[in-house]
């Protein structure tokens, strides 16, 4: 067996997941308790040991024993004499990340980084609400406003209601039901603590493609346990990560071993409900990544939670035991026997599935050439690690030493959308104010006031002022009273309406 070479376990031979192969994807599927959990442990050890970063989100919390070394178990003693390996306790240098910034560094992504699409399957939007939203994030880019949190969608939001008519002549008609329906979706989301996955300092990628000083590939284990009660944040924040590789990390072609290893822990959970154009992405996305050289492997309970189209471009297969107890756990047993690699010695590999062991499976991998492993009954190799969970105290002391809690533990919170179109609105709300303030009788300045002394009394003399009748307006109105006759008086409307026109 070659040292890049992962041994999974043994049987007559030993069956070995090769380097050169890894990035063909893979899958780890049993029911509970038939020991998915040391496979992932026993294949994530093994990476990191060939210098390869690995990424596994830890739903039951027994995964974080990988930071520890193993030893004082018998079940594990007796493995180990069982299959004459050359074992030793070695614990693995180990990242802990958390959405909620708990039992690990925080993870965050930006608004504008999730995109319109994403952020309507986390908010259970419909396809109306989900083209308002495509709307939004469209003026947005227009505008020159961040999205980095939720608040500044919100405000956007706001802003899109409040000027619904000119956005929709410019972008295509958007409702304030439709406006108020994504609000309503906002808050719970805020509600479920997803609110604290959105922001900065957002997640480098490129702190997941790490190795210690050593040259071990790091192990990255997303504490998943609170996570895992809302199905739709975890699936959407896993989806969202796998993409961001596929679109940020460059073609490599087929390398030795892969660039890092992506476990995709509950794989039914992204596919439950997923509208097609979604199960087509991920499978486009699965189909190409390799060349990017990550490695993708799902881990769930029954095969077919797996679409087949995605199914079938898992070219390393590790089942563990299922129970036929219902019609669909029998269908379940059948349709993962037949996608098994025949082998002689296994006459019926149905059967087998439901008669594994606990550490007991059904193996397949590719081999030279790529050519799969005819199917294998082995006994799985237990990892050197701790088999089980960790201390707070054991936690603490690994996050204490982690070479990115700098950068990730402390949020900032930068001008963005939400600074903007609040400052655009005091603005607003100030030249409102200022235009519709009733103006204030104009002083009389002194200086021009003495400037214009004699004509000022010339003409108040003449013309009157407000206190007094001048000559011309006194003497008029006399003649007015004085003429007896209609074509007379009209005659002096005319003239007097000229002249004192002329005044006002």
């Amino acid at each position: 067996m070659d040292v890049s070479d992962i041994l999974l376990g043994k049987s007559d031979i030993d069956v070995v997941l090769r380097a050169r192969y890894a990035n063909r994807h893979g899958l780890v599927a049993g029911a509970t308790g038939t020991g998915k959990s040391v496979t992932l442990m026993r294949l994530a050890e093994g990476f990191s040991q060939m210098g390869v970063p690995v990424f596994l989100a830890d739903v039951k919390g027994d995964l974080a024993g990988l930071s520890e070394p193993g030893g004082g178990n018998a079940k594990i003693d007796a493995r180990v004499a069982e299959l004459k390996l050359d074992w030793k306790a070695a614990a693995n240098p180990v990242v802990f990340w958390d959405i909620f910034g708990e039992l690990g560094h925080p993870v965050r992504s930006t608004i504008s980084e999730m995109g319109p699409n994403l952020l309507a399957r986390l908010l259970e939007l419909n396809e109306t609400q989900e083209g308002v939203l495509e709307v939004v994030f469209k003026l947005a880019d227009d505008e020159g406003l961040l999205l980095l949190d939720l608040k500044d969608l919100r405000a956007l939001l706001t802003f899109a209601a409040e000027n619904a008519k000119p956005i929709s002549q410019r972008y295509g008609l958007i409702s304030g039901q439709s406006i108020a329906a994504i609000q309503r979706a906002l808050l719970g989301l805020e509600q479920a603590g997803g609110d604290r996955f959105f922001g900065e300092p957002a997640l480098d990628l490129s702190d997941f493609l790490r190795q210690d000083m050593s040259g071990r590939g790091v192990v990255n284990i997303l504490a998943a346990d609170k996570l895992i009660l809302r199905p739709k944040l975890y699936s959407t924040f896993l989806l969202w990560m796998l993409s961001e590789l596929f679109e940020r990390l460059p073609e490599v072609g087929d390398l030795d071993q892969p660039k890092l290893v992506f476990f995709f822990d509950e794989a039914h959970l992204l596919f439950d409900d997923a509208p097609a154009a979604l199960v087509q992405r991920v499978e486009q996305v699965v189909r190409l990544i390799r060349s990017k050289g990550v490695g993708v492997y799902f881990c769930s309970q029954n095969p077919d939670d797996v679409p087949q189209t995605i199914l079938g471009q898992m070219g390393n297969r590790v089942q563990h035991a299922l129970r036929a107890f219902t019609p669909r756990d029998q269908k379940a047993v059948k349709a993962a026997a037949e996608t098994f690699p025949p082998n002689p010695k296994i006459k019926k590999v149905a059967d087998v599935i439901t008669q594994l062991g606990v550490g007991e499976a059904l193996a397949t991998t590719l081999q030279d050439g790529g050519v799969p492993l005819p199917v294998e009954r082995v006994l799985i190799a237990p990892p050197g690690c701790r088999l089980g969970a960790i201390t707070e105290a054991e936690r603490a002391t690994i996050r204490s030493r982690s070479p990115v809690g700098g950068k990730y533990d402390t949020s900032i919170d930068r001008e963005s959308a939400y600074e903007k179109i609040t400052a655009r609105n005091a603005e607003a709300n100030s030249t409102t104010v200022a235009e519709t303030k009733p103006e204030e009788p104009k002083k009389a300045d002194k200086r021009t006031e003495a400037g214009n002394g004699w004509g000022d009394m010339i003409k108040g003399a003449l013309f009157g002022t407000g206190r007094r009748q001048g000559v011309i307006e006194a003497t008029a109105k006399s003649a007015m009273r004085s003429v007896g006759n209609q074509l007379g008086r009209q005659i002096l409307r005319g003239v007097l309406g000229s002249i004192l026109g002329g005044r006002r």
